[in-house]
């Protein structure tokens, strides 16, 4: 693995023109013999990574044969001029929902990114309730390449409430995603650590360690070689579905931690998955909260194409 003193270095490598088009965190890692995945995508996404001149911020933005490539550890971590756009699907005083563009974090790495979905939502609520100071907590979190729902708590009595509904399973979270390969119905349980051995989360055999996931998986339709399922989470481990999925021979489309190789079918953007369904009890009423999505343009257009090449 580098050391901080040679990341604290700044380096610049040039793409051979015979080269293959790579994703920039992939062909960092291939530059930086032994960084972590994790490690690569904070590279990226706080800026430190430019492609001829440019910096990018999505670890999906390819190289090309002949491009430069150049890391600047010192670089400001400053905003891209072009923030996404948040939806707010319910707004209460206790509780905001919302829909989260992939591509953002959902919270900040550190101190420095800006833009995450938890500083759109504060903005959001400032301009909704006209310059009033809104406090919002973390309860939970998807990956920055996933789309959906996320549920921000308002209030210090609300987020121990949906924590506690979270940590009981008391939630009804489903995902939409597209995997290689044709994929029946099936139910993934396993125990998941941090540190498989190769740095990457995963499971494991050993009772003593890790923590119980299960993952509920049913076909929604049958594309070209891949299938559009939807993975109903009754628990909620950091990478589940994408662990399990990869683990099964099924990755999902556009995942470069857990499988070794990418489809040929198509071009994906970003990882193929969608938070599309969150449901649960009002932290302060009881009233039952159910929040649905439809997948999003780029999900939908890589079905599409997928639907036509059958």
């Amino acid at each position: 693995m580098p050391s901080d003193i040679e990341l604290s270095l700044a380096k610049s490598w040039r793409c051979p023109e015979c080269s293959q088009a790579l994703p920039i965190d992939r062909f960092l890692r291939q530059q930086l013999s032994g960084i972590s995945w994790n490690r690569t995508r904070r590279l990226i996404t706080t800026g430190k990574i430019s492609i001829n001149g440019k910096v990018v911020r999505d670890t999906s933005d390819p190289v090309r044969g002949g491009d430069d490539v150049q890391y600047n550890p010192n670089a400001q971590n400053k905003p891209t001029s072009n923030q996404a756009k948040v939806a707010l699907l319910y707004i209460d005083s206790q509780i905001v929902v919302a829909d989260k563009p992939a591509g953002i974090s959902s919270v900040p790495f550190d101190e420095h990114e800006r833009g995450t979905l938890i500083d759109l939502v504060r903005q959001s609520l400032h301009s909704l309730e006209h310059g009033r100071v809104s406090t919002v907590h973390v309860v939970h979190r998807i990956d920055k390449e996933t789309s959906g729902i996320v549920v921000f708590a308002r209030t210090q009595s609300s987020l121990k409430t949906l924590k506690q509904l979270f940590r009981a399973h008391d939630i009804d979270r489903r995902y939409l995603a597209i995997v290689e390969g044709k994929l029946g119905n099936r139910t993934f349980s396993s125990r998941l650590v941090a540190d498989r051995g190769d740095g990457k989360r995963g499971s494991t055999t050993n009772p003593r360690l890790g923590r119980i996931a299960t993952t509920h998986v049913r076909p929604l339709e049958y594309l070209n070689s891949t299938t559009l399922v939807e993975c109903r989470l009754e628990t909620g481990r950091t990478h589940q579905i994408r662990v399990h999925l990869a683990e099964a021979g099924h990755p999902l489309l556009g995942e470069r931690v857990y499988s070794k190789t990418e489809t040929t079918l198509v071009t994906v953007p970003r990882i193929m998955l969608h938070a599309a369904h969150l449901a649960f009890r009002h932290p302060l009423t009881g009233v039952p909260q159910v929040h649905s999505l439809d997948m999003p343009e780029d999900m939908r257009a890589i079905a599409q194409r997928l639907r036509v090449t059958k």
